[in-house]
């Protein structure tokens, strides 16, 4: 019987799996922590009007500094704060800006390593998601996904928009942005708001009048006359620069009216039929934006005669909690309903999702400009605060809502769809190689079944779930487990958990064929390619046996590259694992560069003639598979004393070449294809069970003839 690696096989693995694990813990000993990005560099990435402040502490923490250069919120990467392990083992390193209430400013990508954004989607589809935080508050419940179950999303639940094909890896991303960024609030800040924005309740619609409006006091009006405006310039330059002030005292300088037009009982008391319907297209199309009407009806009016629609008014701004509030014209014809008040009118605009909150007290500010002297004129100005204070019957909060499940359940709970199946396909596949393996092998189907188990893996585990294992994983455990991380990134992606699981499984039972020879999707197309080579009839190569035994440790050498490479080059390891097609053929289906496409193809047209010959001898997570089938805890497939010697027809059959002359079988080379226990179980073509049907019995003290 053969050992767990074959007779003479075995010192030559045990050798080379020392030699692995010399040149694994030599590259961890010059592999060295990522650090956080030096001030230039990290500068160069703040964008106006903000600037890069001074450090906070040794972990990359830095002040976010205004265009006045006042404290305006923090800057910082997440890989120092949450250094979570991508699937590379990488973390991703991003860049995070926010300010002091909590709210993101700007989330941009560092740095990342995750293989599918590599080289197989790009970066954009990750820049895109990373958009999406802008406005919002770490106070939310933020998650990646649409709501479990199909539900419409709550108030007070944010769903973010994940990408296709790379799920586990955003949300990776999103848990690194949000650590990170309570890190330094716990820290750092104060204050932050306690939960999400009130927004205007759409059941609540009272008929009201303007003059209703005005006596319950839902609109804010306020006056200053021209003494008022004289006496806010007094003792300035410009105190004497307004003659039609000092003209008629007593006149109106600004008589404003201002009314949140979100409520829509607010909205059609205020405006005509025709601006109502015009409002409400737009916030159709807008929803998240709440809209101010501003009439002023003395002599300020509301804009500079440079004002260009649809931007920021420049005499006009609000403020609120202390922060300002972004405000912009919505470029909306207004024509006011009857009462209401004759001026210049205009409709301003604020996303709530950027902060602002029209449940709260918030203030308008009105800039008042003056000009002295005729050549070069002096500016200057003043600014009237205009406070306004919504009536909370209008407007709704959102509920306090559960917390968002841990990531690993909100995984589970996305790909259980896909899970029950696959645990399904698994324990009916395992146990009909466990219990029933000689029956299957026998089976006259056999051939078209295992085919068909193929085609499902192919389908459904590799191009529907994207649960092509690869070493990439290996490669980030290895990292995780040198930098004393945690091996959670794992549970991002339950669905290719569950195969790792199940080779693993494999690895005690059956050694590495369970996976290499039923699970892997790459190695069911390179199969499918060998079938149809043989349908065309195309010649088969196979190497010299003393070649082929040569050429099996190229994929070891091959591991030992990467695993160095991981830890002495990480920057590079996404490139050095494009020695696998898989992402390629199994993850994009093709959709890449052509260069990638080119080699994939190489690869499946080679096995039309070459039968698997890339898993035979350039594989990494092959060899990965062989190390670990050395768990192996028994010889399954069937021997007797005459396999090898006289008979050689189950080495003969063998594509892979891993039975041996004597009849040992490596179960390093196995892909348990079977082939080798159908001939042992089948009378017709076992030799020895020919030969066994074939001798004589003795009955009665005499010899029988056939």
């Amino acid at each position: 019987m053969s050992g767990p690696c074959g007779l003479l096989y075995a010192p030559a693995m045990k050798a080379l799996i020392l030699l692995l694990f010399a040149g694994f813990w030599t590259a961890l000993a010059v592999a060295a922590p990522a650090s956080p990005l030096d001030r230039p560099a990290l500068a160069q990435l703040v964008q106006p009007p903000y600037a890069l402040g001074e450090p906070i502490d040794e972990r990359g923490v830095y002040q976010l500094l205004n265009s006045g250069g006042a404290l305006a919120g923090y800057v910082f990467e997440t890989e120092p704060l949450a250094p979570l392990p991508g699937f590379s083992g990488a973390p991703i390193d991003l860049l995070v800006m926010l300010d002091l209430d909590g709210r993101f400013l700007q989330v941009r990508l560092i740095e990342q390593n995750e293989p599918i954004f590599v080289s197989g989607l790009g970066e954009a589809p990750l820049n895109r998601f990373l958009e999406q935080y802008q406005g919002l508050s770490i106070n939310q419940n933020v998650v990646v996904g649409t709501p479990y179950g199909g539900a419409a999303s709550g108030g007070g639940m944010v769903h973010l928009d994940g990408v296709t094909k790379a799920t586990a890896s955003v949300r990776i991303a999103h848990e690194s942005i949000m650590g990170a960024a309570l890190a330094v609030a716990r820290e750092k800040m104060r204050g932050i708001a306690a939960g999400p924005a009130a927004y205007p309740d759409p059941d609540v619609d009272e008929d009201l009048s303007w003059a209703d409006l005005v006596a319950q006091g839902l609109v804010t009006h306020t006056r200053l006359s021209n003494a008022g405006i004289d006496a806010a310039f007094a003792g300035t330059t410009w105190e004497d620069d307004d003659p039609e002030a000092k003209a008629d005292p007593e006149a109106p300088y600004l008589d404003l009216w201002v009314a949140d037009l979100g409520p829509k009982s607010i909205a059609r008391a205020a405006l005509s039929p025709d601006s109502l319907a015009e409002l409400q297209e737009f916030l159709a199309i807008s929803p998240d934006e709440e809209p101010i009407l501003l009439i002023e009806t003395a002599r300020h009016g509301l804009v500079s005669p440079d004002f260009v629609r649809n931007t920021a008014p420049e005499w006009i701004a609000a403020e609120q909690d202390g922060l300002p509030v972004a405000l912009r014209d919505s470029d909306l014809m207004v024509e006011t309903a009857p009462g209401v008040p004759e001026g210049v009118a205009m409709i301003l605009r604020t996303d709530r999702r950027l902060g602002f909150d029209p449940g709260r007290d918030w203030d308008l500010t009105v800039t008042a400009v003056r000009e002295h002297g005729a050549f070069q004129p002096q500016v200057g100005s003043v600014t009237i605060e205009v406070p306004h204070r919504p009536e909370a019957r209008f407007f709704r909060r959102p509920a306090p809502v559960a917390a968002p499940p841990p990531p690993w359940v909100a995984a589970l709970q996305a790909r259980a769809p896909d899970l029950a199946p696959l645990g399904v396909f698994l324990a009916g596949l395992m146990a009909l190689l466990a219990f029933r393996q000689s029956a299957l092998a026998g089976a006259r189907a056999f051939p078209a079944l295992r085919f068909a188990v193929l085609a499902l893996v192919l389908g459904f585990v590799g191009w529907w779930g994207q649960g092509q294992l690869s070493i990439v994983t290996v490669l980030g455990v290895l990292r995780t487990l040198w930098e004393r991380g945690s091996l959670g990134f794992l549970l991002y992606d339950p669905f290719s958990l569950t195969i790792w699981v199940a080779a693993l499984l494999g690895f005690v039972l059956w050694g590495r064929g369970l996976f290499c020879g039923w699970l892997c999707p790459f190695g069911a197309l390179q199969e499918f390619a060998d079938l149809i080579g043989r349908k065309l009839g195309l010649p088969q190569f196979r190497p010299a046996p003393r070649w082929d035994a040569r050429l099996m440790w190229g994929k070891y050498l091959v591991l030992a590259g990467l695993v160095a490479c991981a830890f002495v080059a990480p920057g590079r390891i996404d490139t050095a694992a494009e020695v696998e097609p898989f992402k390629t053929a199994i993850t994009t289906l093709f959709r890449r560069d052509w260069y990638y496409v080119a080699y994939a193809l190489a690869i499946l047209l080679s096995s039309m003639v070459f039968f698997k010959g890339y898993c035979r001898y350039i594989c990494p997570l092959g060899a990965v598979m062989a190390i670990g089938g050395l768990l192996r805890g028994r010889d399954w497939i069937p021997r007797r004393t005459e396999c090898g010697s006289p008979c050689q027809l189950c080495r003969v059959k063998c594509r892979y070449g891993s039975i041996a002359k004597s009849g040992a079988v490596n179960y390093s080379e196995c892909f348990q294809c079977l082939d080798c226990v159908a001939i042992a179980e089948d009378p017709a073509r076992c030799v020895p069970l020919i030969l066994e049907a074939r001798r004589p019995v003795r009955t009665g003290g005499m010899q029988a003839a056939e």
